[in-house]
């Protein structure tokens, strides 16, 4: 098991039902320490992953009274951990869709660029749903635009490693990023503010309600929420664009 006082896993969880049990475990095998943020949960695993760790010193279990959003629930985590002297936060879902065997490649390579972020770039199998494999390839085209290709190869999975401070910078600097725009717009807005990406593979996948599978995605408010935001960002792209063009010509 890999032990860090830099980098931690940050799980936030809103009725993930028993399958957080299962993630939480998983993550533990390959890391410590592993926070997880309750973000309001109804669904009865507060106790249960509470009670995980009272007997487990490299588990942290935070509790939010109210569901407050995926982006709102980690920067509760990340507030604590940077006031605990952490530098890095490796963010995963709590839905059994992400590679928990993937954390140590994911932390070393933050390790050897702690400047950076690593961003993990899905491959989907054949439980990926087709509507959400092409919904994503508009996002990644937007965020590729919105930061003039700086190498965001997939700008939803949140399977990443981020570093603390820049991160909260940009989340306290403005209202938004508190709920399914978090993922997105943290690496646009990081971007923007000079933290390159490093891209890695992710396996994904999406598991049905029968394997347990608990998923909070509408269509229609989400993509909603999606189009809002990267209106938002083209806005802020347009007013950076001089000042982009001039870090790519001297990158150049």
């Amino acid at each position: 098991m890999n032990i860090s006082d830099t980098h931690l896993v940050l799980i936030p969880s809103y009725d993930s039902g028993a399958l957080v049990y299962d993630v939480v475990r998983a993550a533990r095998r390959q890391w410590t320490p592993v926070w997880v943020v309750v973000d309001g949960s109804t669904d009865g695993t507060t106790a249960g992953l509470q009670d995980m760790a009272a007997t487990d010193r490299g588990l942290r279990v935070l509790v939010l009274s109210e569901n407050r959003g995926k982006g709102a629930a980690i920067l509760y985590g990340l507030d604590l951990a940077a006031s605990e002297g952490f530098t890095h936060a490796l963010t995963m879902d709590a839905d059994g869709q992400h590679p928990v065997e993937r954390i140590p490649d994911f932390m070393a390579a933050s390790v050897g660029a702690p400047d950076a972020m690593v961003l993990g770039v899905p491959a989907f199998d054949v439980s990926a749903p087709r509507l959400r494999v092409q919904g994503r390839r508009v996002s990644n085209g937007f965020a590729n635009l919105e930061t003039l290709w700086m190498g965001i190869d997939d700008s939803l999975c949140g399977f990443r490693v981020y570093p603390i401070e820049p991160l909260r910078q940009v989340m306290h600097g403005q209202r938004w990023m508190r709920r399914f725009d978090f993922d997105p717009e943290a690496v646009v807005r990081l971007c923007w503010r000079g933290v390159h990406p490093i891209n890695l593979p992710a396996p994904v996948k999406y598991l049905s309600a029968d394997q347990g599978g608990v998923s909070h995605f509408h269509y229609l408010r989400d993509n909603a929420q999606l189009t809002w935001m990267h209106t938002r960002l083209m806005l802020g792209f347009l007013l950076r664009l001089p000042a982009l063009l001039r870090r790519r010509l001297g990158a150049g």
